[in-house]
């Protein structure tokens, strides 16, 4: 059976890391090793992850993609899987991930949806509908195939390996799951599932400032991808694919 690494940036969050490291501790199939990525805290993150087993690499430069991918380098598993340090996973997640991934061995990403735990109704509800809902719609039809949610997603070691020098992992104003999912390999299949679910904070929604922090990365990200991952230009990419697929398929008519 493939190893399972999970990683998780976290900065100044042992509260929530603790709660997210007790719920991995209690997964039916257990993680084979747990990586913090400290982002630079000033209180017991670091701490708390070593407490727990986890093993912490530190990261220096402020940002979610420079923490992730400082992590995914780290990970010796088969399997990487991510969650963030308020995500609250079930405990079969991780063997949901493993069979899936076992069955559907042409799978490179597999993805799902987080479901809001905190934060009064109307937040949790418009957050729910209109930002993950609205997020998995427009780019789904952005990429020509399901989106990465960064806070519930696992990907096979050697798509990291991939693409791990394409991204802009340098960059903390830009959203990290979708940059990574602009730079797969057009031929990598991203599979979401909405049965794989993690429960995730409100927090970011909860004010104007944080919400329209997250609206900026997503300008940013999409614009600084314009215009060579343009739609149009990915299905061009996709058929032209997809056409040498079948003209070198064997028995194929030259």
């Amino acid at each position: 059976m493939p190893s399972l690494s999970v990683v998780i940036p976290a900065l100044d969050d042992a509260e929530m890391l603790a709660r997210c490291l007790d719920d991995l501790a209690a997964q039916l199939r257990p993680a084979d090793e747990i990586i913090v990525v400290d982002n630079g805290s000033s209180d017991g993150t670091a701490d708390v992850a070593r407490a727990a087993g986890a093993r912490v690499v530190e990261q220096s430069q402020r940002g979610i993609w420079p923490a992730a991918s400082t992590g995914y380098d780290a990970a010796t598993g088969d399997i990487i899987a991510r969650l963030d340090a308020d995500s609250r996973p079930p405990a079969d997640w991780l063997l949901h991930i493993e069979a899936e991934l076992v069955d559907a061995p042409e799978v490179g990403v597999l993805t799902g949806r987080g479901v809001f735990y905190d934060g009064n109704t109307v937040v949790a509800g418009l957050g729910q509908v209109l930002y993950i809902g609205g997020y998995f719609w427009s780019m789904g039809l952005w990429l020509g195939n399901p989106p990465i949610f960064g806070s519930n997603f696992a990907m096979r070691r050697e798509v990291w390996l991939d693409v791990r020098d394409r991204v802009h992992r340098d960059r903390g104003d830009i959203h990290d799951d979708l940059d990574l999912a602009f730079h797969l390999s057009l031929d990598t299949v991203v599979r979401y599932d909405e049965r794989l679910t993690v429960g995730i904070s409100a927090r970011p929604f909860s004010t104007w400032r944080g919400f329209g922090r997250r609206l900026r990365w997503a300008y940013t990200t999409l614009s600084m991808h314009l215009p060579d991952q343009s739609p149009w230009r990915r299905r061009i990419a996709r058929r032209r694919l997809a056409h040498d697929r079948e003209r070198d398929a064997p028995g194929a008519v030259a």
